[in-house]
């Protein structure tokens, strides 16, 4: 990992944002906890996800320029989100890291990244 450079960057870019997404989504898709809370056709929340992504991680900003402000709590609110869900959601995105080959430090590095947001959307006891 490369500490000059975003997430983005040592990711590798769009390409490997989009497969981790792809690697992400089918997982939540499966977890009991997560699955029902997501609309059947998975697509247009891949391609926002992407964009929100590869903003979040020191990228280009997508999905401003797409939608405007993230306000990403704001739009969580309609969906019961539990200190659980945050954990599954977590969980699957550690497995998709580790499907796609993140390696140490960086898997962690943005796991922690992530973990500060996951808890902040949580609105349901």
């Amino acid at each position: 990992m490369d500490l000059s450079k975003s997430i983005y960057d040592n990711l590798g870019g769009e390409q490997t944002i989009r497969r981790l997404v792809e690697a992400f989504y089918p997982r939540v898709q499966r977890d009991p906890l997560l699955g029902p809370l997501f609309p059947e056709d998975i697509t247009p929340v891949l391609e926002k996800q992407s964009m929100f992504l590869t903003q979040f991680f020191g990228g280009p900003s997508l999905y401003s320029d797409a939608y405007g402000h993230p306000a990403m709590r704001a739009r969580h609110m309609p969906f019961p989100v539990t200190r659980e869900r945050a954990e599954a959601w977590l969980a699957c995105m550690r497995g998709a890291l580790q499907e796609i080959g993140v390696e140490e430090p960086l898997k962690e590095f943005i796991l922690e990244r992530l973990s500060g947001p996951a808890f902040h959307f949580v609105n349901t006891p």
